[in-house]
């Protein structure tokens, strides 16, 4: 009996999900994580769970909702859970535009302030760092603007994600061509190396960089972090209702230091959400500063 139910659930292309349904899951979702799903992306789930549900021989939403709350595994699922329900779209240099606004203008601001301040350090939070690419970048754009004088300077780049397997993912460091998509190629050449699974990121950046697995809903965790200078979250809060949206923002400003700097996804705003950072303008982006 338990192998013909087996296969008549693999052989199903999607399993339907009911509003009733849909409700529970994302409300669950919800209080878990902080991302909200419209229902009009109710399909979303029937396409992406739908392979889940067969690995667990579940024939229903209603029953993988119930494994999610009482089975002796519903923890270990949270992590299959949280890479099902974010989309981890990203790669090496996405967006340069603002990549370079950000070299050229806040990242040089904060190196000389610290310079004149005559400290040589700077931390930075990489929040929603999914497979490790953005902190990663963030890393090569350091070893670029400070060149030799890097080893004088203690820098920690934090990087943060909800999913535990792109942690583990990022931690590796292996990636293949499709990561290197909007990289120009002397950038690749000079922090990677050429590896059996693809293309392997150097040492020397690897070593800023420092992964853990964090809710951004989970408000003791983020309270923990060291402070920052920088805080760069890009395309991550366009997850979130408007609660949550505040909620973090709230948290990325406490964690800032006076003069600190959020940066957002360019078609992210803090317009309606927060009034408490001063936009600071430049061509090809935006800069949220922390007045203090």
């Amino acid at each position: 009996m338990g192998s013909l139910f087996s296969s008549s659930i693999s052989l199903r292309k999607s399993v339907k999900i009911t509003d009733d349904e849909f409700i529970l899951l994302r409300d669950f979702i919800y209080e878990k994580s902080g991302i909200f799903v419209d229902i009009k992306r109710k399909y979303l789930f029937e396409s992406r769970f739908s392979k889940r549900l067969a690995e667990l021989n579940l024939p229903s939403f209603a029953d993988y909702i119930k494994f999610l709350k009482y089975d002796s595994m519903k923890a270990a699922e949270l992590s299959t859970l949280f890479e099902l329900v974010t989309t981890n779209e990203t790669s090496f240099c996405r967006d340069m535009r603002q990549l370079d606004a950000f070299q050229a203008n806040v990242l040089k601001e904060k190196i000389d302030e610290q310079r004149k301040a005559g400290k040589l350090e700077l931390n930075i939070w990489s929040a929603g760092c999914s497979s490790g690419e953005e902190p990663y970048t963030l890393s090569i754009l350091l070893h670029e603007s400070l060149k030799m004088e890097l080893a004088r300077w203690k820098i920690n780049i934090t990087a943060v994600d909800l999913s535990p397997a792109m942690i583990d993912r990022a931690k590796k460091g292996v990636y293949g061509d499709y990561a290197f998509k909007t990289t120009p190629d002397d950038i690749k050449k000079r922090y990677f190396s050429k590896d059996a699974g693809g293309w392997k990121i150097k040492p020397t950046v690897a070593k800023l960089v420092n992964f853990k697995q964090m809710n951004l809903n989970d408000s003791m965790s983020l309270k923990r972090l060291a402070r920052s200078h920088i805080v760069f979250c890009r395309n991550v809060i366009i997850y979130f209702d408007e609660e949550m949206k505040r909620k973090v923002v709230g948290s990325f400003y406490d964690n800032l230091m006076p003069g600190g700097y959020l940066m957002l996804g360019h078609s992210e705003t803090l317009h309606k959400i927060s009034s408490t950072f001063k936009p600071i303008y430049h061509p090809g982006t935006i800069a949220y500063q922390k007045e203090g």
